[in-house]
This record gives structure tokens, C-alpha cells and sequence, in this order.
């Protein structure tokens, strides 16, 4: 791994230029360009506001549009880094046969070019805190440990689906169907507090709100997201993560992103025969 690592640096430059060719070719011919990116999040957030406040009240969430757009940002990037890294070797098959160069490059540069898109989305963000008389707190210091933990997180899933999408190509189809499945089941447009804390199953009692946390570490990261810049349902200020279960976060971010880097490099070398 090591090796690797040292010839991705090497070929550090290739990288770059694959990040702003992603960014040119999202919004290429676009009116709105880079637009597009505080746009999409706003329209979303409009629509569960309006759903969510008005034809479905729910009352125990306080400042809602917040709520929804700390969990919403997130996932657009999440979605975003999986569904388009899925086809990045594939999608570029005529460079891996005809030039050499680390291949792991191609789903780095989505990952990295979905973490400027959602950089970019933030600024929406912080507007809006100020708007709803959250402000911009000093817990928000602990925001790019949040994001660098979530990037690990994404980076190591886009390495191993864009290998399996190598040798089976329906991998993107079955992704997006998992996606719309993890949306529902991530605690982005209703707050933890509605699960049960514990129920009966097959007569063992499970902690259904810290299972939620244990087997779902988007869960945990979109939690640390609303801690440290909205706050809570109820209507407390914004505080730090806690860190017993974030620094598991952290820790399971770590282990996807060695394992998906591993099964990448040791498959990396029959990409060429296989596409």
C-alpha cells in the first residue's frame, strides 16, 4: 500500500486536472452553472419544509428548514461520490487501455470533485443559520473533522464499488436502488427521536436508536453535522459531537477507506482485460 500511495502522490498533478474536468463537465452547458449546486439543496429543502411543516406538522422539529438542510447537504454529496465513482473505471476505459497511470486516480477525483460541489452548497448553509437565529457558533470549529470523516467514508465505498462495477456492471443499478433504500432508513428529513429506543423482536429487546448509529455511520455523521451547526430538535444551541460514538465514526470511516483501498489495488491489475 505504501508504494501505491507513493505513486499517487507522484501523480498528484493528474489528479487535480481530473477534479476540475469532472467540475467543467457537470455544468457544461449550463445556464446556472455552479449555481446548480445551492440550488438543488434549497428546492429540496422546500419541499419537505413544505410537507414536513404544513400538510404533515410536526411541531417537535424546531426550525425546520435547518434541519432539513444539514442532513440534506450531506447526502447530496454522499449520493453524488457513490453514483457517479460506481462507472469511473468503466467510464474511462479508453485511457486505462491506451496510457498508464494509478488507476485509483479516476474515483479519488469523483470523491473530491462531489467534496467541492457540496463546499460550494455549504454557503447556503450558513446563511440560513443566520437567518433562523442559529448563527454560526464556535462548535462549528469541529465541522471539518465531520467532513473529513465523511469523505473517508465515501472515498472507501466509491474504490470497492468501482471495482465490483469492473467484473459485474449491474453494481450501478443495484446502487441506486440502495441509495433511495439508505435515504429512507438515515435520519435526514425526520429526527432519531421518532424511532423507538428499544422494541421487542423474536423476543430479544434491540436499542433500535443506537443500532441505528452502530450500523449506519451516515447516521452518526449527519447527527455530528446537526449537533455542531443546528443544534437539537428541541431547540437547544449547537454543541460538540459526541464523541463516543463519532470517534467510532471516525474509526469505521477508517477501516472502509484501508479495505476499499486494498481490494482495489489487488484487482487494479485485471482492469484492463476486463473492460
Amino acid at each position: 500500500m505504501g508504494t501505491h500511495l507513493r505513486e499517487l502522490l507522484a501523480y498528484r498533478e493528474l489528479l487535480i486536472n481530473l477534479v476540475i474536468r469532472n467540475l467543467k463537465l457537470r455544468y457544461k452547458n449550463s445556464a446556472l452553472g455552479f449555481f446548480w449546486s445551492l440550488l438543488n439543496p434549497l428546492l429540496m429543502m422546500a419541499v419537505f419544509t413544505m410537507v414536513f411543516s404544513f400538510m404533515m406538522p410536526n411541531t417537535r422539529i424546531s426550525r425546520f428548514p435547518v434541519f432539513a438542510l444539514c442532513g440534506i447537504l450531506p447526502w447530496n454529496f454522499f449520493t453524488a461520490a457513490l453514483s457517479q465513482s460506481v462507472s469511473s473505471i468503466v467510464g474511462n476505459s479508453h485511457l486505462i487501455k491506451k496510457v498508464y497511470f494509478p488507476r485509483e486516480v479516476l474515483p479519488i477525483s469523483v470523491v473530491m470533485s462531489s467534496l467541492v460541489n457540496f463546499l460550494l452548497a455549504l454557503l447556503v448553509l450558513f446563511p440560513m443559520l443566520v437567518t433562523f437565529g442559529i448563527g454560526v457558533t464556535k462548535w462549528a470549529v469541529f465541522l471539518p473533522i465531520v467532513i473529513l470523516a465523511q469523505f473517508l467514508f465515501a472515498l472507501g465505498l466509491a474504490l470497492m464499488l468501482a471495482t465490483m462495477n469492473v467484473f459485474y456492471r449491474d453494481t450501478s443499478i443495484i446502487m441506486d436502488v440502495i441509495l433511495q433504500a439508505w435515504f429512507f432508513l438515515t435520519p435526514i428529513i425526520y429526527p432519531i427521536e421518532i424511532l423507538p429506543a428499544s422494541r421487542q423482536i423474536l423476543g430479544l429487546t434491540l436499542p433500535i436508536r443506537r443500532l441505528m448509529y452502530i450500523l449506519n455511520p451516515m447516521a452518526s455523521i449527519i447527527a455530528s453535522y446537526r449537533t455542531v451547526l443546528y443544534g437539537s430538535v428541541s431547540g437547544a444551541p449547537p454543541g460538540p459531537p459526541a464523541w463516543d460514538f463519532f470517534s467510532r465514526t471516525i474509526v469505521t470511516s477508517l477501516v472502509f477507506l484501508i479495505l476499499g483501498y486494498l481490494v482495489f489495488i489487488h484487482y487494479s491489475h485485471r482492469f484492463g482485460e476486463e473492460i
